[in-house]
Order: C-alpha cells, then sequence, then structure tokens
C-alpha cells in the first residue's frame, strides 16, 4: 500500500535588506517528503 503524505507551514523570514524589524510571510509546502518554500509576497 502507498501512503502518501501533504504539509503546509507558514513561518517568518527577516531579511538582510529589511528595515525596521520586518519579517516576510514565507509558505513550506511537502509532498511525500519533497518539500519547496516561496513567499507569499507579504510583509
Amino acid at each position: 500500500m502507498l501512503e502518501k503524505s501533504f504539509g503546509l507551514l507558514f513561518y517568518l523570514s527577516k531579511q538582510r535588506h529589511a528595515d525596521k524589524g520586518e519579517m516576510y510571510i514565507y509558505l513550506r509546502i511537502t509532498v511525500n517528503g519533497t518539500s519547496r518554500d516561496l513567499s507569499v509576497k507579504r510583509i
């Protein structure tokens, strides 16, 4: 039997060039153990 997995994780990341302590929101999607990160383009 094949097992499948799916996960979503939102996290904050401070960029080196961010002013005033701004933090960017990122999303990590994991499907069957393979993950990809992407920015949700929000501060």
